[in-house]
């Protein structure tokens, strides 16, 4: 027990020690909204790439951020915030948007998820749609959501385009295709494995389970809950 007990303190004290640094605790704030490529947290933080590398480095040692690679572009990976009770995001770096739009390439499962645990966690407006969007939603998205007891209804998917986009708008991708061929336009990503290419009802599951702490982490941090 006593060797259990070490080994957690250790790991906190690792934590602890990699966000003592304000470049490491800005990569943490960045993190705590969105996944971002080592480039563009770059251009976020104004730091070269090499420095940032070694702050990198640092944070994942520490287990405080992970890295996986891209569905769409091979050649590119995402870093994200790994879960911990012990980090506490700093002050909201986005404004209040009018709505947020959760995007993703066939707008079939994870952009749907993610506006129907948007409606149950936030009163700010919500849509979804897709870069090319499919014929039907998911079948398993639809069961996952009546499993969570989600309002997701059986509506056929809509491209980007025909939502009213409005200057207001929060732009969040969930699919690694979508944010890379809207670079820009879209600030904030979720990097969520697709569950429609898995099928089972276990990727949808963890799609869900994934979308649902994104969403709590977001929330909080642009008011309106």
């Amino acid at each position: 027990m006593r060797t259990e007990s070490n080994s957690e303190l250790g790991r906190r004290v690792a934590v602890h020690a990699a966000l003592a640094d304000p470049t490491r605790l800005q990569v943490v704030d960045l993190l705590a909204i969105g996944d971002a490529a080592s480039s563009e947290l770059s251009a976020r933080l104004a730091i070269p790439s090499n420095l940032l590398a070694h702050h990198l480095k640092f944070l994942e040692s520490a287990g405080v951020i992970a890295r996986q690679p891209s569905e769409g572009d091979g050649r590119r990976s995402y870093w994200r915030l790994v879960a911990e009770p012990a980090i506490a995001p700093g002050a909201p770096s986005l404004a209040t948007p009018g709505r947020v739009v959760f995007v993703c390439t066939a707008n079939t499962a994870r952009s749907h998820l993610a506006a129907a645990l948007w409606r149950r966690a936030s009163r700010i407006p919500v849509a979804s749609a897709g870069t090319h969007p499919a014929e039907r939603v998911a079948r398993g998205a639809l069961a996952v959501a009546r499993r969570h007891d989600l309002e997701l209804p059986d509506v056929a998917p809509r491209h980007l385009d025909r939502i009213g986009r409005r200057e207001d708008d929060l732009v969040v991708t969930v699919c690694d295709r979508a944010h890379e061929e809207l670079g820009g336009a879209a600030p904030v990503h979720w990097s969520v494995p697709d569950p429609v290419a898995a099928g089972s009802r276990g990727a949808f599951e963890r799609a869900h389970d994934e979308l649902a702490l994104r969403v709590r982490r977001l929330a909080p941090l642009i008011g309106q809950t």
